[in-house]
């Protein structure tokens, strides 16, 4: 069999706050909503917009030590940015009248908070990397001081030069 990959990243910002619950077996799971969003000119040369939801489903770990869904738990708000790397997952299942239901879903592997905000508890701002960077044991998260929002020009370039 050949090599394949299966990984996703996104950059974009939390629709409501982490639905965070327990599993039958003790893990904890957190699921977030990411709305990601692009631009374009049209073909009568007016401004287009585009934005697409995505549902993140972020586990605590067992025996890697990774708490993701604790860190979102405790991290993460409506309207944060967040960068998420992971898998995209897709999901079939009967509901309570058999129909069958389909859904689909990024598993996230690491995060890394945008958003420049701290907790509050510390009394102090962080940026999302230093963020990610203070939770990284927890998390799985390498440590750097780089934020995107350092380069605001790169998240908001308009790709009207494709040639589609």
């Amino acid at each position: 069999m050949s090599k394949s990959l299966n990984k996703v990243i996104l950059i974009g910002n939390l629709g409501a706050d982490p639905e965070v619950r327990s599993t039958s077996n003790g893990g904890r799971v957190a699921t977030v909503s990411l709305a990601t969003g692009r631009q374009w000119k049209g073909a009568d040369g007016q401004k287009q917009e585009k934005t697409s939801w995505h549902r993140v489903i972020f586990w605590n770990a067992k025996g890697n030590g990774q708490q993701l869904a604790d860190l979102v738990e405790r991290y993460c708000k409506k309207g944060d940015k967040i960068y998420v790397e992971g898998e995209i997952d897709y999901r079939t299942w009967q509901d309570k009248e058999g129909q069958t239901r389909y859904s689909t879903e990024i598993n996230g592997r690491e995060l890394i908070l945008l958003s420049g905000k701290g907790d509050g508890g510390e009394g102090s701002t962080w940026s999302g990397a230093k963020a990610a960077a203070k939770s990284s044991a927890a998390a799985g998260v390498p440590k750097t001081d780089e934020s995107f929002d350092d380069i605001p020009e790169a998240l908001d370039a308009e790709d009207d030069d494709l040639p589609f």
